[in-house]
């Protein structure tokens, strides 16, 4: 027996496995005090199913409360920046690019020093360890206690970064390093950007991981539990307190990997429906297609992992006009739809009224909605169908027509078979295939470094990454016979020596129960 946990911004889903199977299934809208949505919402699938909860031997859970935070400036604490690159990288210091009003939160405590390495791992500069000691004392006085470091190529090695973190800790006992080769990727600026943004983050993910463990402690449930992050892959709850970033986008993930393991397929587009907006992305080999681009969260450029998801203005609560050329969305009622709604006895008009009035939905009470002109019903479903069919044209990388999976509560706005697609697909459960998502989630390794070709040869390159990435699968907590590589990226780099090529590997397990619980007790 296994729960999955979604904590959205509208609503908390919580389902209850066995092995692969949904036993009962719960939404609840989201609460305040976020533990209490959390106790409601495995208390009901709990007691639907009679299971008590001694039987349950993992829990795991995906959160969108960092993400909101960062993007809405709040719960954040002020962060010490120290860049080891000299002489290097000079002329664009850390925060360059930040908006005005979030650098106002995080401080303008930056310290750059000598250090950093190569694309192929030979050192930049000579790690000055006497200036760094004098910055990390520099910041203790300012009395900072969420410190960033990044270094020049860490992702290909990282000794100086996990050296500088050594330090901080020895002059700075009490604070939190984040050290930026363990969440970006190659790519100075942007990786240094989410390691700012993860130690901003520092004090609020103790007590949202604390939150957790008290919810899973008042249920009695004594079982390990596992947080998502955005790849699909699972994070311990320790590990997710050093690095709350790597949760960002985890809900549009969890619905995705939910939808594959509802439908069956493991390529497909996916449309994840709710209240206010539409997530829509690519499944391959059953895995959210990464985005290639770097990704601005806040209006901060990064490049850690992030599913490639276009997001439309489409939701149940999508606000629609009662005009010639009626329009729906983006502004959205949200969490207010059972209030507003006309089919629940408000008096705003959105799109799951339209859905009920057109006859292919049942929610709400359906008399409420008979009045409404049927020349407007019908004009408002086929824009509700076109947005959805523009998003899937967007997200298509060839012409060739593939499968759609609808899930999410708003999945009911869908009636038509959407241009560009071989069927359309809504599964049993697709109202909290997020939730699905995180209990099936796996536990993953990822390896993206830069590798001379001429010097290994392609074959060994390849081996060495493939290891690597397993090797962290396994301290994970994956089974070591479920290990597979899902993912392999090559990108030659025209403008480096000795046939360098950046080498992605991503590897992926089921988690092995037994050894977990073991690792926890």
């Amino acid at each position: 027996m296994r729960i999955g946990v979604d904590v959205g911004g509208t609503n908390t889903d919580a389902v209850l496995m066995d092995g692969r199977k949904v036993v009962a299934s719960r939404k609840t809208p989201t609460t305040e005090n976020v533990s209490d949505g959390i106790v409601n919402a495995i208390t009901s699938v709990l007691e639907q199913s009679g299971t008590t909860a001694s039987t349950v031997k993992c829990v795991m859970i995906g959160t969108t409360q960092f993400t909101n935070a960062f993007v809405e400036r709040k719960h954040l604490v002020e962060v010490g920046v120290i860049r080891l690159a000299l002489p290097a990288s000079r002329g664009i210091p850390p925060l360059t690019d930040w908006p005005e009003d979030i650098r106002d939160v995080i401080g303008d405590n930056i310290e750059m020093v000598r250090g950093g390495y190569q694309y192929d791992g030979r050192l930049n500069s000579e790690f000055d360890e006497f200036g760094f000691r004098a910055a990390a004392r520099r910041l203790k006085e300012k009395g900072l206690r969420a410190i960033a470091v990044s270094g020049l190529f860490s992702p290909v090695n990282s000794e100086m970064e996990e050296l500088a973190e050594q330090i901080l800790l020895e002059e700075i006992p009490d604070c939190t390093v984040t050290i930026s080769s363990r969440i970006g990727r190659i790519g100075l600026i942007e990786r240094e950007n989410a390691a700012i943004m993860n130690a901003s983050l520092a004090e609020l993910s103790v007590r949202v991981v604390s939150s957790f463990r008290k919810a899973l402690a008042d249920l009695g449930i004594s079982a390990p539990f596992f947080i998502s992050q955005n790849d699909g892959t699972l994070m311990k709850a320790d590990f997710v307190e050093k690095y709350p970033v790597l949760t960002f986008a985890s809900g549009p993930t969890n619905s995705m990997r939910g939808a594959a393991y509802l439908s069956g397929l493991d390529d497909a587009l996916v449309a994840d429906i709710g209240g206010t907006t539409t997530d829509i992305g690519m499944l391959v080999n059953g895995f959210p297609r990464e985005s290639s681009m770097t990704v601005d969260i806040g209006s901060v450029r990064t490049n850690f992992r992030m599913p490639d998801v276009f997001a439309l203005g489409l939701g149940g609560g999508s606000l629609v006009t009662k005009d010639d050329d009626p329009a729906v969305g983006p502004r959205s009622v949200g969490f207010r739809l059972m209030d507003e709604a006309l089919v629940f006895g408000g008096k705003t008009l959105t799109a799951s009224d339209i859905a009920v009035a057109a006859g292919y939905a049942q929610i709400g009470a359906a008399e409420k909605v008979e009045d409404l002109d049927s020349d407007l019903v019908r004009k408002a479903v086929k824009r509700i169908h076109a947005i959805v069919a523009d998003g899937i044209d967007r997200m298509k990388t060839s012409a060739d027509p593939v499968p759609l999976i609808l899930v999410g509560g708003g999945a009911v706005l869908i009636s038509q078979d959407i241009p560009g697609t071989t069927e359309t697909i809504i599964p049993d459960n697709a109202g909290v295939a997020n939730a699905i998502g995180a209990s099936i989630a796996q536990v993953g390794g990822e390896v993206d470094k830069v590798y001379s070709y001429d010097q290994v040869g392609r074959d060994a390159a390849m081996d060495e990454a493939k290891r690597e990435a397993t090797e962290m699968a396994l301290a994970a907590g994956a089974a070591p016979d479920t290990v597979q590589v899902v993912d392999i990226d090559e990108v030659p780099i025209a403008y480096m020596p000795g046939g360098s090529v950046r080498l992605r590997v991503k590897v992926a397990g089921e988690l092995d129960l037994d050894k977990v619980t073991r690792m926890d007790s």
